[in-house]
């Protein structure tokens, strides 16, 4: 067969009905995933049958399983790729937003001081990979990986747009808020395996503050979910264009989810477990080079998540607004997501400017007899809310 013939192989006009098609809904991601290895798996399937006719490997490449196999991977590919960029749009968003806070003009490396990201990138991949000798290898190497595996994997689970996502499931916002709850652990466990006294301290602050923090979220995302009607992420969204942004009769909600996500996050002022000026750098002091570099970048793919996670659930996620078309709603809903997001994000480097780190006991007070009796007071006006029929 010419290579056109390969390239349109499998090809299916209604990829919804194609036989192993994985979602009820369309997916553009998918639908991008299975274009793509139409065409790279084409190309190898030809290449083989030129070197050798008549052969099954070409037939195999292209059979429903294997491209359904490949888009699936493509998919997961190119939404780590927008996220990631997402990330490194944070990342220049922060330096350039403190440069102006702080009466400078903040990174001027590249394209508006972009490139500044790919710089660190390199510069940190260049820097000697140390390991101290008395370490626990397996947690100071294990626990690392699952920190940074946790922060994608909770980044790249929640969708940008009802057609854009890798799953959609009913009990989203739950399982969301159950893979946070593994970073306190791992991180208490890294802290540990570095035999260090500082990153002990670190890891034992970082593990208080998470778990105090994470009660009040989760509290919140339930009052959510009573005035929603439910804990999946697109009816969530769906519910606040039938109705209004959640963040008008929640406000209170609001602003105990915007501070327990800067808690999550260890961003500035509730980074006591990083304290440089008191442990060196917290429980992160002996990771090096590369090792350091993502765990930076876990920091920030947490942060993102959270200003994510805020948008979704209080400010209409992908939709513009409730009283907007719905052709309007649906022209780049990925886009408003993003936007919303870093907006977010834009208040939490707003708050890094202008508070200075509190102590440890502080911000534990804040987290177990503020923010949570005022999680329990937000569950009981969505109680109040739902019953009384206004939702």
């Amino acid at each position: 067969m010419a290579l056109k013939d390969w390239i349109n192989y499998a090809d299916y006009s209604d990829l919804q009905n194609f036989a192993y098609y994985p979602y009820e809904t369309h997916n553009i991601v998918y639908e991008i995933g299975y274009n793509l290895y139409q065409v790279l798996g084409g190309l190898i399937a030809w290449i083989i049958d030129v070197l050798f006719p008549n052969n099954g490997l070409s037939t195999w490449l292209m059979s429903g399983p294997v491209v359904n196999l490949f888009a699936i991977v493509n998919l997961a590919l190119i939404i780590f790729l927008v996220i990631f960029t997402g990330v490194l749009v944070s990342l220049w968003q922060e330096r350039k937003t403190l440069g102006r806070f702080m009466d400078r003009r903040g990174t001027q490396i590249g394209m508006k001081g972009f490139l500044q990201c790919v710089a660190d990138g390199f510069k940190t991949f260049m820097k000697e990979n140390t390991t101290p000798k008395k370490v626990d290898k397996m947690g100071y190497t294990w626990t690392l990986s699952l920190v940074i595996g946790t922060s994608v994997l909770v980044a790249c689970m929640l969708p940008l747009s009802d057609r854009f996502y890798i799953v959609d499931y009913d009990a989203g916002f739950l399982i969301v808020m159950a893979i946070y709850a593994l970073a306190p652990l791992f991180i208490l466990v890294s802290g540990w395996a570095q035999n260090n006294k500082y990153t002990l301290i670190g890891g034992m602050r970082a593990a208080q503050s998470m778990i105090s923090y994470e009660i009040p979220m989760l509290i919140t995302v339930c009052a959510v979910a009573i005035l929603a009607g439910t804990f999946n992420i697109g009816g969530v969204v769906a519910a606040q264009n039938e109705t209004m942004w959640y963040v008008i009769p929640m406000a209170l909600g609001f602003i105990v989810f915007f501070t327990a996500s800067c808690a999550e996050a260890e961003r500035t002022p509730f980074d006591l477990a990083e304290s440089e000026s008191e442990l060196v750098e917290g429980w992160q002091t002996e990771y090096a080079g590369m090792k350091w570099g993502l765990i930076m970048l876990g920091d920030y793919l947490r942060g993102f998540a959270s200003c994510a996670m805020v948008s979704l659930l209080f400010l209409g996620g992908w939709n513009i607004a409730p009283f907007v078309s719905a052709e309007a709603n649906a022209f780049l809903p990925e886009l408003v997501q993003l936007l919303k997001g870093w907006f977010v994000f834009f208040l939490m480097i707003w708050v890094r400017a202008s508070l200075p780190r509190v102590r440890i006991d502080q911000i534990l007070n804040l987290g177990w007899k503020v923010l949570t009796p005022l999680a329990i007071i937000n569950l009981g006006i969505a109680v109040v809310l739902k019953t009384g029929g206004f939702f």
